[in-house]
């Protein structure tokens, strides 16, 4: 090998950066010289050294920007360490040198992951250009991690949902805050489908239009913007988060889009909760100023109406007849009792009532609403499934107004089921809420009609009022709780209360 001395050596242009490095060669007199020639001609550098393949691993932890070694050393090729020291240390550039070299040789040092094959007879200005443009290489891959590191941070950290979606929609990343809505983690969502797994079906046809403009470029360089559900939907049990997504597309992929959630579900309730009250606020004033005027007339009607069938045991007619008539009278009593129950829902729709704070022992409540519908439920030939712990599951808040939540439940229930069926209700204890579901084999509701089944006045029933569930979400709404519905067509619904324990 041909080297000159450090002393001879010409002035070279002092090198910006600093490194480490680490020389791998058991011949003591080329290591001096290595590291001689490296020291003179890039300052600021730091340089160990080690005489064998081992010992270079045992260093490769400690972090190296580049390491030069031998292709032939005591105890191994230079070129089987590679890839073992970059393992160790992923960021280190390896340098390797040689006294017989072939073109087959450098090829395959190369694939290996060597950045410079280099011959024992190079020159120092030769090596020195070398190892600085091998450190240049480091320097800018530990700039680019450090990039992705904070680009990671920032991602987690935020107080904001972001997700990327490939060309088949299946998730390429969901930060902390999106995979814990949904009872995940990051590395579990990536390659699952993201609307399978977490869009509710009324939302999916929305969210891939939106999603279509964004990849054709539609939106005019603008982010389109689209709300949904967002659940894991293998729990359905799990409330139902509302999200507004802004969609994106990647620069630098026209398949990848991105997408920035904003959790809209307290500010969708609370809009809610205003246009409610607004609207129970109207029909409150009108409640009050027509509840007399109505149940006059009707406790009249009541009253001729058991006159009248008295007067009937008195009509001179054969029993046929005065069974028909009797009949008739039943219906016209059956008829006022129902507009009596809807004028009493609607007063207490519209009354602005307070509720009292106290333990209730749901399942014990739940188990007493049971025994009250089990006559009825057996009548239309429904069987009652209880899952009710007998501890725990205690709830802050109105025992009698919760009663009034159950009983319209389960009675919703049971009138789904018209030709007999399941009813399955179930209490349990999750972190600070106790959560109530009851579940029917009835014929379910359609995804489009979930939206409005809480609503005023919508119903699904031919004699249905419409108020049963309304009432429910306000009282649930007065508890700070949440309720909501699933269901499939033909395959029953399930209503899910949950209210907190006032830990």
């Amino acid at each position: 090998m041909t080297v000159a001395h450090p002393s001879s050596l010409p002035s070279l242009p002092a090198h910006k950066g600093s490194g480490r490095i680490l020389i791998v060669d058991d011949n003591a007199e080329l290591v001096d010289t290595l590291r001689s020639v490296l020291a003179s001609g890039i300052p600021g550098i730091s340089i160990e050294t080690a005489t064998t393949g081992d010992a270079a691993l045992a260093l490769a932890p400690h972090g190296f920007d580049v390491a030069i070694m031998d292709v032939k050393l005591p105890d191994a090729s230079g070129v089987d360490l590679i890839q073992p020291l970059k393992a160790l240390s992923p960021l280190t550039e390896v340098v390797l040198l040689t006294g017989f070299a072939s073109v087959d040789a450098a090829i395959g040092a190369l694939r290996s992951g060597a950045f410079a094959f280099v011959l024992k007879s190079f020159r120092p200005e030769e090596l020195i250009a070398t190892i600085e443009q091998a450190l240049g290489k480091a320097q800018l891959k530990r700039e680019r991690e450090e990039l992705e590191r904070r680009y990671r941070d920032l991602v987690e950290v935020t107080d904001v949902l972001v997700i990327a979606l490939d060309n088949d929609d299946h998730v390429s990343l969901m930060n902390r805050k999106a995979a814990t809505m949904v009872g995940t983690s990051s590395d579990q969502a990536l390659g699952r489908p993201f609307f399978d797994a977490w869009i509710p079906k009324e939302d999916r046809s929305g969210l891939r239009a939106a999603l279509a403009e964004t990849r054709d470029g539609r939106g005019q360089g603008r982010a389109m913007e689209v709300e949904t559900g967002f659940v894991d939907m293998d729990t359905p049990a799990q409330p139902r988060r509302r999200v507004r997504w802004h969609l994106s597309r990647s620069p630098e992929s026209r398949a990848l889009v991105y997408g920035i959630g904003i959790d809209v579900t307290e500010r969708r309730a609370l809009e809610r909760r205003a246009a409610d009250a607004e609207a129970l606020s109207a029909m409150g004033e009108l409640a009050m100023n027509l509840a007399h005027e109505i149940r006059n007339p009707l406790n009249a009607a009541v009253l001729q109406l058991h006159l009248l069938v008295r007067g009937l045991d008195r009509l001179e007619a054969d029993d046929a007849t005065r069974e028909g008539l009797k009949d008739r009278t039943r219906i016209v009593g059956d008829e006022i009792g129902r507009l009596n129950r809807l004028l009493t829902e609607f007063l207490e729709l519209a009354r602005p009532r307070g509720i009292a704070r106290e333990p209730v022992h749901v399942p014990r409540l739940v188990d007493e609403v049971l025994d009250l519908e089990e006559e009825s439920a057996r009548g239309r030939g429904i069987r009652i499934v209880r899952d009710l712990p007998a501890d725990g599951c205690i709830a802050i808040g109105d025992r009698e107004k919760l009663k009034q939540v159950t009983i319209n439940i389960v009675v919703n229930a049971l009138e789904a089921m018209k030709h007999g069926g399941v009813l399955t209700a179930r209490v349990r204890a999750e972190a600070d809420r106790v959560v109530l579901s009851v579940e029917d084999t009835g014929p379910g509701i359609e995804p489009e009609v979930l939206a409005s089944i809480f609503d005023p006045f919508f119903t699904t029933k031919e004699a249905g009022t419409g108020l049963g569930l309304s009432i429910v979400r306000k009282i649930v709404d007065q508890h700070a709780g949440d309720v909501w519905m699933t269901s499939d067509r033909g395959q029953g619904a399930r209503i899910t209360v949950s209210i907190p324990t006032g830990r």
